[in-house]
Formats: C-alpha cells, structure tokens, sequence
C-alpha cells in the first residue's frame, strides 16, 4: 500500500545529526549506529513523507582509547559531546527545523533534550519529553551501579547529578518532573524507583501497557507531555522494542513493546502535532542481523514523521 504524507508531514524540514558515541557504555559498538541508520532505508522514508532532510554528518567525539585513564575521563568527554549537540539541536529548533538525532548510546540525550529546552526556554516556554525505554537512565554518579553515564541522562536533564553535565540547558533545569514522562519500562535500579517516586514522575511500565493497552497509555503520555510545554522531544532507546523484534541493543529485555505497539506509539505521538526533536539511540549494528534493527528503527521514524497505513 503507498504511504501518504500527511500535511504536516509534507511542509517539514528535518536535520539529522549523527552522535557515534560509546563512552557512556561498556559494551562497545553503538558508535557505529550512525552509520547504520544512514545505511538503513530512514532518508527515503522521509523524503517520499514530503520531508526536506539535511544530513549534517557527526557530531565529533573522542576514541575512547585516547582519554586519560583518570576517574571522571569519560564524563567530561561526554559533557563535551553534549554541549556540541545541545548547541546543533537549538540552532535547529530556533530555525523551525526538526532535529533527528541518531545515536550512539543515551547519554546524549544529556544534550539533545538540553538543545530544545534552550531553544524554548528563548520562546518563555518549558519542553516536555517522552522517554520510550526499558530502562529509566535516571541514576547518577553516586547511585550507579555500573558506573556508565548512558544510565544517568534524565537525572541530569532534571537537573540531578554532576553540575557541568546538568547545567547544558539555559532552561534550569532542561526538563521539569511533571513535564516528564516514560513509557515501557521494565528494568529499574532501586534507586530510580525511589527518584521516580520521590519526584512524582509519571513512569508507565510494560505492565499498564499490558492491563491498559497502549492507546491508552500513550494518550495519558502525550497529554503529560504536551501540558504547559511548547512541544515534546521524543527519545526512543531501540530496547523499548522487544528483542525479537530489535536484536541489535547492548541491553536487551524480554517483554518490551511488541512491532505494531512501537509503531502505534509513534502514530499517536505524530497525530499530536507537537514534536520538535527526536532521538533515536543504542543500535548495536555488531550484535544486530542484516542490519535489522536499524531497518526497523527507520520504519519507526517514519511513523513518528507521518507515515500511515491508508
């Protein structure tokens, strides 16, 4: 069946910005999701939805063989990494263009979400984000357990964690808690569950998606996100897909959204009208098949910019 662009869709301009970055993981490979995804079928889908796409190549990060071995090498690469991005993601959001940013691991969401809220926050308006993940990402240095930054971005963008990596936003902090909102989560520290409690965040798991349906939970996520902001950034780590379906993560879990919830997902979030900024993050091209995983993950993008079945 042909896609159709929808109007919205049609007068869109949309700016892809690579991130290859891996420092805030353990297990290597995700820096060459970039790659992937441009190898992947995501320009034609924009383009035949009417987008006018822009690829502005990578956003530069260090070999990680290259940082001193010091504590605190790697975050500071990575704020680094951040702040470049957060710059590229406000220039684009002030110039009325839809940054895609592809990643790499989720710490540079650190960066991509602090661009927005810049770019509102010169408007007099806050952003709301959506977090589609298994995991919550909202440890810091002093409560992770692994260490690795790419669990920490949401405690930074709630203005949590290490000042310099926390502090990317002009908007203090880059995202409020109740302009906040994750669906499909499934895999918790202790201490993110107390931190979502503590700050009343609204997390729904694989279990309201079970016992609620998605539509529902997705609505409840949008009209979160969408009150008292001026649009949402929408950043989507592939594990929220089941494994069977996305097999090229380094942190896979069983249970996650099933091929047509993920698509659902984004359908709702596209018909709101209110995106402004995506992130799509964690491919793993060394763990995936045939390159799978990215194929799906532009599919994905093309059903959050517009695409349809009919």
């Amino acid at each position: 069946m042909p896609t159709v662009a929808s109007p919205a869709a049609s007068a869109r301009a949309v700016e892809i910005i690579g991130v290859p970055l891996d420092l805030g993981a353990s297990r290597r490979g995700v820096d060459m999701g970039p790659s992937a995804m441009r190898l992947s079928s995501l320009v034609r889908h924009l383009e035949r939805l009417g987008c006018a796409v822009r690829d502005t190549g990578n956003v530069p990060v260090p070999d990680r063989a290259a940082l001193p071995p010091v504590p605190g090498a790697f975050l500071q690469a990575i704020t680094a990494v951040c702040a470049d991005l957060a710059r590229r993601t406000a220039d684009a959001v002030r110039a009325g263009i839809t940054p895609l940013v592809l990643g790499g691991d989720h710490s540079l969401a650190a960066g991509s979400v602090a661009g927005t809220a810049t770019a509102l926050h010169e408007r007099g308006q806050r952003l709301g984000l959506i977090w589609l993940d298994a995991h919550a990402d909202l440890n810091t240095p002093d409560t992770s357990l692994s260490g690795n930054v790419h669990g920490m971005p949401v405690a930074h963008l709630l203005g949590l964690g290490d000042p310099r990596l926390a502090s990317l936003s002009h908007a203090t902090p880059a995202v409020r808690p109740e302009h906040l909102v994750y669906v499909g989560l499934r895999d918790l520290d202790d201490a993110e569950k107390a931190c979502i409690r503590q700050l009343g965040i609204r997390a729904f798991t694989m279990r309201d998606i079970d016992e609620r349906g998605l539509r529902a939970v997705m609505d409840d996520a949008v009209t979160i996100a969408t009150t008292g902001t001026g649009g949402v950034h929408l950043s989507c780590d592939a594990d929220w897909v089941d494994p069977q379906e996305a097999p090229g993560v380094g942190t896979p879990v069983r249970g996650g959204a099933t091929l047509r919830e993920a698509h659902l997902a984004m359908e709702i979030i596209h018909d709101a009208g209110a995106l402004l900024a995506m992130d799509l993050v964690e491919i793993n091209p060394i763990l995936d098949a045939g390159n799978a995983t990215a194929e799906l993950a532009a599919e994905l993008i093309a059903s959050a910019f517009g695409r349809h079945i009919l």
